[in-house]
This record gives structure tokens, C-alpha cells and sequence, in this order.
């Protein structure tokens, strides 16, 4: 059970290098995955032997942050992991979170696993397969969390948990972040209990640190992310009978940027500004996640009929947009 279960490349007309590796069940590869610790640091990093699907990869995802030769992690990418007093806890070379939550996700897997049975899985996409030091904000969105269907004893605890973080009182709240530190070559990462017990002005700091590198406060990504945020507004305004409980909303930025001054003679102040490598505009993407308690008029699971737009959505949604709004000019 390795950390990393199977690649999915995106389909081409050229399929020849695929071949080889199309006449292997998934299984079969499965079973090529071997574990290899690193003695000298203790990182686990996943090595996959079969060679011609392993150059069909390496071929088609040139660049990319988590794929090397033998598809190791890059090791000059580490994270460092806050807990939610701001303690540094420990410095890896991946989201010690998402490796929590993933190894917790295999472990349930196993436990029903049979090799004999065939089973149907979801093939989700890789949102942040383009960027190379993909930054992440994970946003739980909306004033409730809980199902239609959820026991009273679910019902109370999500309840709660709205009640005492920003959920309530901001209608968003964060559920997770890594953030790429350009001077320190690492991420900085945060967990959904950080997320949990911030206020709202611990909310708008945190929010903060997602836009800021290590070296300077990435206020060019302020526009492109409201823009998003806005679209996304206008649209969930119009509907009428959508409830998106439990969903989440991720902010998603390309963390490696070049830093270049603006200055020019006779001027007597520098400004700093930051431009993507080969784009004059910043790569970001707004994507809403998550829909498994999302419920609507017609749906075959619906127990409750709701009339409008999903306000409490829409509260987060605004709330959000004028935080980001205020740290672009400096609020």
C-alpha cells in the first residue's frame, strides 16, 4: 500500500507509448509500487520499476514538482507544518496533512479491499497538475455544514463546529493550505483544526499568509482571484434551489514567481511586483469541490425542497471577496 496507488495521463492521439503499459491491469501496477525509506532523513518516497509506463510519465509531465526520475518527490520542496498555536511541528518533503489524510484514505481501502472482486472508482482530476509549485487555499463554504440526511448526532457536532469558527460568523472557514516560501524553498502547510479555531481577524492574517511567498505580499493575484470569486457569485445567485452543504471552494496559484524591480533612473522608490515565468498574468484557478451533500430540486436524493439561492453560500462568497479586496490594497 504505497503512497501513491496510480497515474492517470491525459488521453493523446499518439497511444503507442501507452502500449506496453495498457496490458497490465491497474492491479499489476498496484502491485509494481515499493515503498523506499530514506535512511538518512526518514522520508517515505515511492519508486515505480516498471520502466516503459514510467518514461511514458516522465515524458508527458516534464516540469512537474512531484515527478522525478523513479518518480521521486523533489527533495529541496519541503513543508513545513504549523499546528494551530503557530508551532513549527515538522519539515518534510510533502503536505504532512494530505499524506495523513491519504494514508487514512488507503487504510479504509484495504480494510475492504478483495483482489477477486472488481470495484468502480471515481477518476478525479488533478486540479493542480499544471503548476509546479501549486499554493492551495481549501475553503469550506456556507453558514451550514450538515446534510438532509445527517444523524441528529452529526447534525449537532457540524452544528458546533459552525458555532465556534468562522463559519458562522464569516460564512467561510479554512480547511487547509500550503503556501510555497520562496526564500525558504519550502511550503508552509496548515490543517483544518488550525482553520477551526481562527477568529475572523485571524481569518483575514491567515488569508494574508496565503498570498505572501516569504518575500513580499503577492498582491497581483488579487484581482484575478476576485474576478473568479465574482463570476462564481453572479452564478450561484441565479439558482434556485441548490444547497451546497459541506462543500468547499479551492484558491489555487502558481507559487513559482520571479521577482523583477521597477525602477528606473531618477526615480526615488522601488516597487517590487512579480511576473509567472512565460505569462504576463498570474496562473490562478477558483474551483468549487466536494458536492456529496450538495441537494436540489429533482435530485433523486432530495429530502427537503429549498427555495432560492444557497445564501449562506453566498455570504461566505461575499465575505471573502472583500477580505481578499482589502488585503490587495492594503486594509
Amino acid at each position: 500500500m504505497g503512497n501513491l496507488s496510480l497515474i492517470a495521463s491525459p488521453q493523446t492521439d499518439n497511444r503507442s507509448s501507452l502500449d506496453n503499459a495498457s496490458k497490465e491491469s491497474s492491479m499489476t501496477i498496484w502491485q509494481k509500487l515499493s515503498q523506499v525509506n530514506s535512511s538518512s532523513s526518514g522520508h517515505t518516497f515511492v519508486k515505480w520499476n516498471h520502466s516503459p509506463l514510467t518514461n511514458t510519465i516522465k515524458d508527458s509531465c516534464q516540469g512537474k514538482a512531484l515527478l522525478q526520475t523513479d518518480l521521486q518527490y523533489h527533495r529541496d520542496v519541503s513543508s513545513l507544518m504549523e499546528d494551530a498555536s503557530g508551532n513549527q511541528a515538522q519539515k518534510n518533503s510533502y503536505n504532512p496533512w494530505g499524506l495523513h489524510c491519504h494514508k487514512q484514505h488507503l487504510s479504509r481501502l484495504s480494510s475492504k479491499c478483495n483482489e477477486n472482486k472488481l470495484h468502480q472508482f471515481l477518476l478525479l482530476e488533478n486540479v493542480v497538475s499544471k503548476y509546479k509549485y501549486p499554493c492551495i487555499l481549501d475553503l469550506k463554504m456556507g453558514t451550514r455544514q450538515h446534510a438532509d440526511d445527517a444523524s441528529e448526532e452529526k447534525k449537532a457536532r457540524q452544528i458546533k463546529k459552525c458555532e465556534q469558527s468562522t463559519s458562522a460568523s464569516l460564512g467561510v472557514r479554512i480547511c487547509g493550505m500550503q503556501v510555497y516560501q520562496a526564500d525558504a524553498v519550502q511550503y508552509l502547510c496548515n490543517d483544518k483544526y488550525y482553520g477551526r479555531k481562527l477568529s475572523p481577524d485571524g481569518f483575514k492574517q491567515a488569508l494574508c499568509q496565503f498570498l505572501h511567498n516569504g518575500i513580499l505580499l503577492r498582491t497581483d493575484l488579487a484581482e484575478p482571484i476576485v474576478c473568479q470569486l465574482k463570476t462564481l457569485l453572479s452564478i450561484i445567485k441565479k439558482q434556485s434551489s441548490y444547497r451546497f452543504y459541506s462543500s468547499s471552494l479551492l484558491i489555487i496559484y502558481e507559487g513559482l514567481e520571479k521577482t523583477i524591480d521597477n525602477h528606473t533612473q531618477g526615480l526615488c522608490q522601488n516597487t517590487s511586483s512579480t511576473v509567472p515565468y512565460g505569462n504576463s498574468h498570474p496562473k490562478v484557478d477558483v474551483r468549487m469541490i466536494d458536492f456529496a451533500h450538495t441537494t436540489y430540486k429533482g435530485s433523486k436524493y432530495n429530502q427537503t425542497a429549498y427555495d432560492g439561492p444557497d445564501h449562506g453560500y453566498i455570504f461566505g462568497l461575499e465575505n471573502l471577496i472583500k477580505i481578499i479586496q482589502n488585503i490587495s490594497v492594503g486594509e
